[in-house]
């Protein structure tokens, strides 16, 4: 799996990587986006903000970089970096398919994005990966499984899917909704000539969203390679507005709520790589310090007291606008 070049990384921040759903597009959910980018996000603007991001990020010891067909141009974004940085040869790089980005640059769109978990979606959308990417994606993710997606018991999609993993593409998942936890397990039961088909899981966890953590562990003990996404809950943990628990325990180690945020999913045995979805170098920075973050059990049991039901949780996601 690419993910063993993070084994022999020495710096902490191997263990975040950084997520391009923010940068790639001038539309997304995240909360304080306005401030973060301004009124400018044309094509070139938000192009040389990634290319910012991603330098200061590798300069940091961050190895691991997250787009998706979704996402914008996040993918061509991210392709252009890796070809103007020939010297760098030791990153995984993951995007995702099964969702079209359909803003047309635009942040007032009806639909920014449309799913399809089809075999057609799949071979359009990795057709169209592979030809900004090449041989440097690594890792190819079907976006936002849920227990009734059909990508989970198509077999000729997995049968394509495990062709591609024979290539050396490494096939994985991820997940959304309150029902997180049915997904990663019935995904964890596909398989192929008697193989498990998926080799890594990309799922939201967070200080208000817990419940997909008993899977999550499951998954981490069959040998998959555990992705955390939206560790800062879309903004909601971010320092304006970070819960009282949160902004309690960031005064008592020193370091920032969304640092803190990021800590308490470090702190899961089973976190491989937790995603860090900023969009200015200063928060990154800022993000960056989550390894050290000194959290004791006083801490932790505080913090848990912040945990929502999924169902709330998601309710409350699904009403963020897009920015």
């Amino acid at each position: 799996m690419p993910f063993t070049r993070l084994a022999t990384a020495t710096t902490p921040t191997c263990h975040i990587g950084l997520g391009l759903a923010a940068i790639g597009r001038p539309g997304y959910i995240n909360l304080g986006r306005d401030e973060d980018l301004g009124e400018d996000r044309s094509v070139q603007t938000l192009h040389t903000r990634t290319h910012e991001l991603l330098d200061a990020a590798y300069a940091q010891g961050v190895r691991y970089f997250d787009a998706a067909r979704s996402y914008g141009r996040s993918e061509e974004f991210l392709a252009d970096w890796l070809k103007k940085r020939t010297d760098i040869d030791d990153v995984v790089v993951g995007s995702k398919w099964g969702y079209t980005y359909t803003a047309d640059w635009t942040t007032d769109a009806d639909k920014h994005e449309v799913k399809d978990h089809s075999l057609v979606a799949y071979e359009r959308q990795l057709a169209e990966s592979e030809a900004l990417l090449g041989d440097r994606l690594d890792l190819y993710q079907i976006h936002s499984v849920t227990p009734e997606s059909p990508a989970l018991t198509d077999k000729e999609l997995h049968a394509r899917l495990a062709e591609a993993a024979r290539g050396g593409l490494t096939v994985g998942f991820s997940t959304s909704g309150p029902a997180q936890a049915d997904a990663i397990r019935a995904a964890l039961a596909v398989e192929v000539d008697g193989e498990p088909l998926f080799r890594t899981v990309q799922s939201t966890y967070n200080a208000l969203e817990t419940s997909a953590g008993p899977a999550l562990a499951e998954a981490h003990d069959a040998g998959l390679t555990v992705i955390v996404k939206e560790g800062m809950a879309n903004g909601r943990l971010a320092a304006g507005n970070a819960p009282g628990a949160l902004r309690t325990v960031a005064e008592e180690t020193g370091l920032g709520p969304d640092a803190v945020a990021l800590a308490v999913v470090l702190r899961q045995p089973w976190a491989g790589v937790v995603l860090s979805g900023a969009a200015t170098t200063a928060h990154l920075a800022s993000n960056l310090h989550a390894p050290a973050v000194d959290l004791t059990e006083a801490h932790m049991s505080h913090l848990a007291t912040l945990a929502e039901s999924p169902q709330s949780y998601w309710a409350r996601r699904g009403e963020l606008p897009w920015h």
